[in-house]
This record gives C-alpha cells, structure tokens and sequence, in this order.
C-alpha cells in the first residue's frame, strides 16, 4: 500500500462515520482511528474550591499560533483556497537544509506540484498541491511541528 492510497483511506475515515478501519495485507498492518469529539474536557479554577465544568478542547499550540493569521488572510479574499497537512509530523519547507524552498509567497502552483515535505516518523512525505494558482501566505513556520488538517498554505486559484 503506498502513501497516496493511505491519505485516501484517512480521507474516507474521516468524512464517514466510521469510528476505526483495520486493514492487513501480507505484511501490512494499518489501523485508522478517528478522535472521539464526544468527551468533555474539565478544568479547576485556580482560587476557587474543585468545581468542575466542562471546557472546550484546546487547539495545540501550532495551531493556536496560525489561528489568529488565517482569519485575517480569508477575510481579505474569500476566494482563497487553503493546503492543509495531511498527516502530523515536522513540517518543512525546503528538501534541505541548505537548498531553497519548494516555494514561496507569489509563486505560481499547479496541481501535483510538490509544495512542502512533511516528515513523520523518519519518513519525508512530499506534500503535493491539489489546485493551481498562486501562493497567497505561508502559515507554518519551517521546520515546525503540524497537526493533521492544519492549514498550510493560501492559494489564490
């Protein structure tokens, strides 16, 4: 099974309403779980007695960091289109170190054009644009951590 027919099964996980899908082929074992948005959350307030109420799931903190840009870039132009990770992992944005980033703000993309390599687990996974235009804003530092579905990119088609 290769990359791309993984991404396709996550996609399908989660627009379903399938909790988990277990597949084995010779000896290949994967096991997809969807997060359980269900359970509540509970914190103590600091000064009072214990009183526990329910609080919503906080956003990790790469995300809590491009959250506040995102908003600003979409109500300028509601025709953007977002590139968001597929998959968690570090997110970079040149294939190394020393050689220039796949691409930047005012470049012109197409679809399947490597846009950035996102590495998960020791392995770097080339993150490919799935629409043409042109790179609005960059929302991720290089070399930061990403959540999967996080926003990535902003792309003027």
């Amino acid at each position: 099974m290769d990359f791309k027919q993984i991404q396709e099964l996550v996609k399908m996980v989660n627009k379903s309403n399938i909790s988990e899908l277990s597949i084995e082929q010779d000896k290949f074992k994967i096991t997809i779980k969807q997060k359980d948005n269900e359970q509540p959350v509970y914190a103590v307030p600091a000064v009072a007695a214990p009183v526990y109420q329910p609080v919503p799931q906080a956003a990790p903190v790469a995300q809590a960091t491009a959250a506040p840009e995102a908003p600003k870039a979409e109500a300028k132009a509601d025709n953007l289109v977002t590139i968001k990770s597929p998959m968690i992992g570090t997110f970079y944005r040149s294939p190394g170190p020393d050689k220039p980033s796949f691409v930047n703000v005012g470049d012109d993309v197409t679809s399947g054009k490597v846009v950035c390599i996102i590495e998960a687990m020791k392995l770097f996974n080339e993150i490919e644009s799935e629409v043409s235009g042109k790179i609005v804003k960059v929302l991720v530092d290089d070399a930061s951590p990403v959540e999967y579905d996080q926003p990535l990119f902003l792309v003027e088609p």
